[in-house]
């Protein structure tokens, strides 16, 4: 039983998530049975109505699911519906939005070679239809945003794929799926989350750059955005608040998946927090920036999976702990911004002076092309981004 001095304590929390904070998990992040190449599950299947009441029961506003995530790949008819209404009927007694949902087209044998992109055209119909269903299910649910991860697009040797031919049969997919949403009147977009490698030895689109070039090429790109991971782009040795910032200056930051990551390795799925801790400062800097700024009102979405180590109980204690994390480096990130010295060290950097347009209003390349500045001054001149960066150290270390 709950002690009154206990309420009282978490009443004061202030790092405990409410629905404005718009945390949301993928059902398969919990769901994890611990399987990886080496061994297999460490516990046991988790139904989706029962990942929905327990997010719920820790603070999450919403979920995003794969159609097998809720219901095998092999239901039945009246199987899949039994399960859909369990679903439902957790999400309408807990208040959990769906915010997003996908299509698992990476877990059975038929998608060894990929769904969009296999070389067998039998396969591509399946893939397609096998979406559309789905979506359908998305729509009704409510879902806004819906996710597209290639894991098995892509090949282990350069003989086995056209790369070419690859690219065209996934626009081609997109560009049948974007018509579909609209004809059938969904108030659904589309966001391709990128991965560099694994499963397959290299995955097209690997990058959120990959993603955005190929976007631009597709018959409806304002319809299609990006959903780029936190480790995926740290898998590839890229920096994640630089890169969503980039998306956002394009306009494509549909969706954002957090996790932790330990640099360029296998992809490690770790809670938001654990792994490179200075990023996710960055990251959560970025995030309540666009937030903050209008350019981002998706869900604050957690893509990570509970380690082999932990039981059941420790599959909560490690959800919980991701929405902590963000909500303790929000704070960190917010001191940081309203810090008096923090403000001074940036404007003695001259960080504001960049958001300047180079050219005056009325002026071309006329009025650089002779510019003369005083260029020993600037060359002598320190930047003073040390001073800087340790007092974002100094923040996230909680001296300060």
């Amino acid at each position: 039983m709950t002690s009154p001095d206990s309420i009282g304590s978490t009443l004061k929390d202030p790092y405990v998530p409410v629905p404005e904070d718009k945390f949301s998990f993928g059902i398969w992040t919990v769901g994890w049975q611990g399987v990886d190449v080496f061994g297999g599950a460490v516990r046991p299947p988790m139904p989706a109505d029962r990942a929905v009441r327990k997010l719920a029961e820790l603070g999450a506003y919403g979920v995003n699911f794969h159609d097998n995530d809720v219901f095998p790949f092999e239901a039945s008819n009246a199987e899949r519906d039994q399960l859909i209404g369990a679903f439902r009927k957790a999400l309408d007694e807990t208040g959990t939005k769906v915010t997003t949902a996908t299509t698992n087209l990476f877990g059975h044998p038929i998608f060894k070679d990929g769904a969009f992109t296999a070389n067998e055209r039998d396969i591509r119909r399946f893939a397609l239809a096998k979406v559309m269903r789905n979506l359908d299910l998305a729509a009704e649910l409510g879902a806004k945003t819906y996710i597209f991860w290639g894991g098995r697009e892509g090949a282990e040797s350069g003989g086995a794929k056209d790369i070419q031919a690859a690219l065209a049969r996934y626009a081609e997919g997109l560009d049948l799926l974007c018509d579909y949403v609209t004809e059938q009147g969904y108030d659904i977009k589309f966001a391709i989350e990128p991965k560099p490698n694994e499963p397959r030895g290299d995955i097209l689109l690997p990058t959120l750059g990959h993603a955005i070039a190929f976007i631009n090429g597709l018959e409806h790109p304002e319809m299609v955005g990006i959903n780029p991971e936190i480790g995926h782009e740290e898998m590839a040795g890229l920096n994640y608040a630089a890169g969503i910032n980039q998306a956002l200056w394009h306009g494509k930051l549909f969706h954002i998946d957090l996790n932790g990551q330990h640099g360029p390795r296998f992809d490690q799925d770790l809670r938001f927090g654990a792994g490179n801790v200075g990023g996710a400062f960055w990251v959560v800097d970025a995030v309540v920036q666009a937030i903050d700024a209008g350019q981002y009102d998706g869900p604050v979405h957690f893509d990570y999976k509970p380690p082999r180590t932990e039981n059941d109980e420790g599959v909560w204690v490690s959800a919980a702990a991701c929405m902590r994390n963000y909500l303790i480096l929000r704070d960190k990130v917010r001191k940081f911004r309203a810090d008096p010295e923090v403000q001074s060290a940036l404007a003695a950097s001259k960080v504001a002076e960049l958001s300047q347009p180079t050219l005056a209003a009325g002026e071309s390349w006329r009025d650089v092309r002779e510019v003369s500045i005083d260029i020993d001054a600037y060359a002598e001149r320190g930047l003073g981004y040390e001073r800087l960066d340790q007092l974002a150290l100094e923040h996230l270390y909680g001296v300060r």
